[in-house]
């Protein structure tokens, strides 16, 4: 077993559930959650005021980076000794995220934006990490389409134009092989995501029980 297994791709493509269906499979997983979570001092003090404001405009690209890399770091530092840690967001969909915002914040390409990000970033790729890339489409913007029409109400402000370069940067990782699994949920139900996310990764895992919802 991995000693991490993150789940990574845009909002509403059903990570939080592929956890925990993995975390019911294996009294050895070890649910470890967001960055936020395990660093949450300075996201606090950056959602005092408007945490849009300060995500979208006011913080740097370094800022921002080194704090999901570090809140990724800590999380890293919780995993209990033989057991395998979940990670809601690994580093690769936490590199995606800082370069898609600072494409819509600062202009740059997306060449540019993954470039800066990972140069900043560089002292913790090291972790070993297996990573599972679920993307509700391989077309972009049918991808972000079929997300953003799961949201409970319409994405305002730059939001929309963050989430559709989000979509183009994680395939454009997809294709330089930055995630161990890529997994097309288009015209897939949750127990068949599941099923591929575990015969894909290879990780012989007993059977488990069918939650509610499931089989939706």
């Amino acid at each position: 077993m991995p000693d991490f297994i993150s789940l990574n791709g845009p909002d509403n493509v059903g990570k939080t559930t592929q956890l925990r269906r993995l975390a019911r499979r294996w009294e050895r997983f070890q649910m470890l959650g967001a960055v936020h979570e395990h660093d949450p001092g300075p996201w606090e003090r950056a959602a005092a005021d408007d945490y849009a404001t300060w995500w979208f405009e006011t913080s740097t690209t370094v800022e921002l980076t080194s704090m999901l890399a570090g809140g990724h770091a800590k999380r890293a530092a919780a995993r209990e000794p033989e057991r395998t840690g979940l990670l809601d967001r690994g580093l690769p969909m936490l590199i995606a995220v800082a370069a898609a915002t600072s494409v819509v914040k600062e202009g740059l390409s997306a060449r540019e934006a993954l470039w800066t990000v990972r140069e900043i970033a560089g002292p913790i790729s090291a972790l070993p990490e297996t990573s599972v890339l679920l993307i509700p489409s391989l077309d972009p913007d049918r991808s972000y389409a079929i997300t953003s029409a799961r949201e409970s109400r319409p994405w305002t402000g730059i939001y929309p134009a963050y989430q559709k370069v989000l979509h183009e940067i994680l395939l454009r990782q997809a294709e330089e092989g930055a995630y161990d699994l890529v997994v097309d949920c288009e015209h897939h139900n949750r127990a068949d995501v599941h099923e591929r996310i575990v015969e894909g990764l290879g990780i012989p895992l007993p059977a488990e029980d069918l939650g509610e919802d499931d089989d939706q």
